[in-house]
């Protein structure tokens, strides 16, 4: 705002101030609100959770552990079945069914037909809707069929309506969106079950009964819940980012907090482009470049280092023949993983006019964008051989090289038998119930929810969405040790939450705890680095991740504007995710330090909440 328009110098200033009083009391109200909406929200939740009960949980069926089948949900009159079906599928994909689409179909043969495919369903009903057979029909036929959950909400003097049931039925004597959001969350160990019943509600459901459950994955939940006020994180985070899009520093980001496992923020700025035709949304998938690095490559090798089948002391000649007759066969992969292996940075990776089709052909197979498709022997007559043949510098040294995870890959698929983005897929990501997580995104989502990244002006000649922007991953076909996955803000929370327990996630074991512990630690005598892993810089000066970090801090970054940093002291987990370098690269997320900057904010905000504990002890 200019006020060149007033002549009078005092008066500007007098308008001035009044403005910024005016201004920041609107904050204020603002931030009285938000806070207040987020305490409301966890009353209402903390009263769910005292009017829940698990029932028939005999065989352990709830939480429900394996994610890598079908399932569906089915709502029968429930009146926030939005709520309850987006937690759901907070932790695996779940497909919605609601029972007011079969209203014609009086014996529910269509809706049975539609879930022949499904092993699990769950069933959320309001209690009055237990007092039409046909819907009692329903959950006894499907108790007969399928492997059943059942969610009810409203007044249990209903149950005595299912002493047939025998599979798993949580119950909530209150209908509300809080009853429901807490009702999914328990279905998959997000929150507990410790309640029971307060009396006799029939023969079978008797007072005192209830089962207990422990919470196996991340929560969603708000700020309040772990002592912080929503606007003491929101309001800075807030301001960063749209400092960041206004000074085109990136077109949009998606921000994620998890503390104490539970996931407390979780908020998409901006837009894809900077025409903001399509605003950015936190299930938006990005490439997350260097991330994959550590989230694919160095995942895997820990997998295979628990399996005995790959040893940090090993030489990379001892898994990859290829290597043996050069002078790469000594290289450790302990040294490859610290990038102090004496491999350069790069490696130049000429393409040829002969190297590249516009269209697939028989001998042009791999697929670098729609319009480019290089020559399927490329790897074995230029890529490999270059990489082999590059020039080693000092071994011992410090160089943060691609180069390595190049090497690495060619190990890992030795040693699984398998390809990466596959071995991935199978050992974590399918798992863990993470929905996008992977290499070569377009063969499985539509190019609308990919953020797209720079326009490529050397051999694709076009703006690359769902094409991996890296150009040695490109020449891959897309999978790559150093780059090359795609992923949410949620999906990277549940990776790196698994990681914070110690490898164990969903009541299932990933990583050996002295394993994530090995690799996260700083294991350099000569840089910060752990076994894969960027760390906290001891340098005070560089402030980096944080300058509120502790020494424990692990993550990496990403070149197209991404980061995730795991702080075990603080049980936090920070993931940022943006396209900094659409439609072409630029450093200025980099020179204004945003990614920094927030993780700064997020330290401050729980650093005020723990001063303010330790005031009233």
């Amino acid at each position: 705002m200019r006020f060149t328009i007033f002549p009078n110098k005092i008066l500007t200033q007098t308008v001035l101030i009044l403005f910024l009083i005016t201004g920041f009391s609107c904050g204020t109200k603002a931030q009285r609100i938000e806070n207040r909406k987020s305490q409301t929200w966890l009353q209402q939740h903390t009263e769910a959770a005292k009017n829940t009960v698990l029932l028939n949980n005999q065989n352990s069926l709830v939480p429900i552990k394996n994610l890598e089948q079908q399932i569906a949900s089915v709502s029968l009159q429930a009146t926030y079945a939005a709520q309850f079906d987006s937690l759901l599928n907070k932790y695996t994909a779940v497909t919605a069914f609601p029972a007011a689409a079969y209203a014609q179909d009086a014996s529910f043969d269509r809706l049975l037909s539609d879930l022949a495919a499904y092993q699990t369903v769950i069933v959320q009903v309001g209690a009055a809707a237990l007092d039409e057979p046909r819907n009692l029909n329903l959950l006894l036929e499907l108790q007969r069929r399928k492997q059943l959950v059942v969610a009810a909400f409203g007044d249990p003097e209903h149950l005595e309506l299912v002493d047939g049931l025998t599979v798993p039925l949580i119950w909530c004597k209150e209908e509300s969106a809080a009853a429901a959001g807490f009702a999914a969350q328990l279905v998959f160990g997000g929150v507990p079950a410790s309640n029971s019943l307060a009396q006799d509600y029939s023969a079978k459901y008797r007072k005192a009964q209830g089962f207990k459950t422990k919470a196996i994955r991340l929560k969603y939940s708000v700020p309040e819940e772990v002592g912080i006020k929503t606007s003491e994180l929101q309001d800075p985070i807030d301001a960063i980012m749209t400092e960041a899009i206004r000074a085109q520093a990136t077109p949009g980001a998606v921000v994620l907090v998890a503390k104490n496992g539970k996931v407390i923020f979780q908020k998409a700025y901006g837009s894809h482009t900077y025409e903001n035709t399509q605003a950015t949304q936190i299930s938006d998938i990005y490439d997350v470049a260097s991330l994959t690095k550590i989230s694919a490559t160095t995942m895997a090798i820990m997998n295979l280092y628990d399996q005995q089948k790959i040893a940090l002391d090993s030489s990379f000649g001892y898994y990859v023949p290829s290597a043996r007759i050069t002078n790469k066969a000594g290289i450790k992969i302990r040294d490859l993983l610290l990038h102090q292996s004496g491999l350069p940075a790069g490696v130049y990776l000429p393409l040829q006019a002969q190297d590249v089709s516009r269209i697939p052909t028989p001998q042009y197979t791999v697929k670098a964008s729609d319009s480019a498709f290089i020559r399927k022997d490329y790897f074995d007559t230029v890529l490999w051989p270059r990489m082999l043949n590059a020039k080693m510098g000092v071994k011992g040294k410090y160089v943060y090289a691609d180069v390595s995870m190049f090497y690495l890959k060619e190990a890992v698929e030795r040693q699984a038998q398998i390809s990466l983005d596959t071995f991935v897929a199978k050992q974590f990501y399918g798992p863990l119930g993470m929905q996008t997580a992977g290499y070569l995104p377009l063969n499985r989502f539509p190019q609308s929810r990919i953020v797209p990244t720079e326009f490529d002006n050397t051999f694709r000649k076009t703006l690359l969405r769902g094409y991996v922007h890296d150009g040695g991953a490109a020449r891959m076909g897309g999978v790559s040790g150093h780059a090359g996955l795609f992923a949410t803000a949620n999906d990277l929370a549940i990776l790196y939450q698994m990681m914070l327990n110690g490898g164990t996630y969903g009541g299932r074991n990933y990583i050996n705890p002295e394993t994530v512990d090995l690799f996260t630690k700083k294991q350099s005598a000569v840089s910060r680095r752990g076994l894969g892993f960027d760390r906290w810089d001891p340098d005070s000066t560089k402030m980096y991740p944080s300058q509120l970090a502790s020494p424990q801090t692990y993550g990496h970054t990403g070149y197209t504007g991404t980061c995730v940093w795991v702080d075990p002291k603080s049980e936090l987990v920070y993931v940022f995710l943006s396209n900094r370098v659409h439609p072409k690269v630029s450093d200025k997320l980099i020179s204004m330090k945003i990614r920094q900057r927030i993780l700064d904010a997020i330290y401050i905000a729980i650093q005020r909440r723990e001063k303010a504990t330790a005031s009233v002890q």
